[in-house]
């Protein structure tokens, strides 16, 4: 879960980061009434789960309340890489001297804990990379170990932070250390982090990512969740139990583990070339021990999708009968039908495995005119590529 810069903040301060507070509004009379709380030139930013902020015209300064007031009426609803800006953050304005970075993530790769760190901080930490790597230091910590003083001197000494900060920029990073750890956290990111002119080193801005799977363990972070930009059909099926992700196209597709959900995907993908580019319009695996409920949600979710034109369940019978799967098509229709709404998408399915003879027989009994048997996966994909294009 990607929290908001503040929600980022808020855990700083609470795990000893130095950080700055602020308010959080989502009307252009809040920012008026917060800057005049804080007294002082404030920074208007705008609270996406995205970087480039800045670029696209999401952080502005205000001296004057009134003017803070104009730069979150002009931000509201800014739409940056996508993401509508619903809430901006009013903070105090801080001067700065340097600008650093300095981050601690998940490296699946080496099975691991990175860390990584740069004096050129304030931009976005992909083009010093490319740019010029040797100035992105890269130190790997050892779960067991983890970050102590003595660790963090030598991730600020791999960096070639300056001595007159190199001491509390070490600070910084055992006390960012404990928020990764202590939050369960895969992402925790500071850029920049700023020297003012006093010498002092601060989080400026903050950047977090947390684990969904260690949620338990945190009850607190319930508060966190913001579903404002979760795509509706996306928390339908959250609510429902469903593994679901909303695409860009106009087949809706279910299957029967991940695997195969995702090599359906690509054969819809390579099936809708021929007809106009037809591509898949989600992911949703109603995974190896799916009841006829389980299959009747997925369904109910998809048809209620207005960008689909048409529906390819793909299963190969294991754990999941093909039977079950049949049953649950049926009574998906059926509740839907009861609901009032009228189903009219067509349904191409493709059964094989277990009881797949048996599921066939469901449906061919069922008589329902948009559904469509076909034998193999890739006639299927073809077949719902041809339907979602006309």
């Amino acid at each position: 879960m990607d929290l908001y810069e503040y929600q980022a903040k808020e855990l700083f301060a609470a795990h000893d980061v130095p950080t700055q507070s602020g308010e959080v509004v989502t009307v252009a009379a809040d920012a008026l009434a917060a800057a005049q709380r804080i007294g002082k030139t404030v920074v208007v930013k705008a609270q996406v789960k995205v970087g480039g902020r800045g670029k696209a015209g999401g952080v502005k300064l205000a001296e004057t309340p009134e003017e803070a007031a104009e730069k979150a009426e002009a931000i509201l609803g800014l739409d940056i890489k996508g993401h509508t800006v619903g809430k901006v953050l009013i903070t105090e304005a801080s001067d700065i001297e340097e600008e650093y970075y300095v981050s601690f993530l998940l490296d699946r790769a080496n099975r691991c804990f990175l860390a990584m760190a740069s004096v050129e901080g304030g931009v976005e930490i992909e083009e010093v990379a490319v740019n010029n790597p040797t100035a992105l230091a890269k130190v790997l910590i050892d779960p067991l170990n983890g970050v102590d003083k003595a660790k963090a001197e030598e991730i600020v000494a791999t960096a070639n932070f300056p001595a007159d900060v190199a001491d509390q920029v070490a600070d910084v990073l055992v006390t960012l250390w404990d928020t990764f750890v202590g939050e369960d956290a895969t992402l925790v990111e500071v850029n920049p982090l700023v020297k003012d002119p006093s010498g002092k080193i601060l989080a400026l801005d903050g950047k977090v990512t947390l684990d969904e799977n260690a949620m338990f363990r945190h009850p607190d972070q319930a508060a966190l969740v913001d579903n404002a930009e979760t795509d509706a059909l996306e928390l339908k099926a959250t609510e429902l139990g469903l593994n679901y992700v909303k695409l860009d196209g106009e087949v809706g597709i279910i299957g029967n583990g991940a695997g195969l959900v995702m090599s359906t995907l690509d054969v819809v993908a390579y099936a809708g070339e021929e007809f106009g580019g037809v591509k898949p319009a989600n992911f949703l695996d109603i995974g190896g021990g799916a009841s006829a409920e389980v299959m009747a949600n997925g369904l109910d979710v998809i048809l209620g999708d207005p960008d689909v034109k048409a529906v390819f369940v793909n299963v190969f019978g294991g754990i999941t009968s093909c039977d079950a799967v049949a049953n649950g098509i049926v009574q998906a229709i059926e509740l839907l039908t009861s609901q009032g709404v009228a189903v009219t998408k067509p349904l191409v399915c493709r059964l094989d495995g277990n009881n797949a003879d048996e599921g066939r027989r469901i449906l061919d009994e069922a008589e329902h005119d948009i559904i469509e048997l076909v034998d193999t996966m890739d006639d299927a994909a073809r077949r719902v590529a041809e339907l979602a294009n006309a």
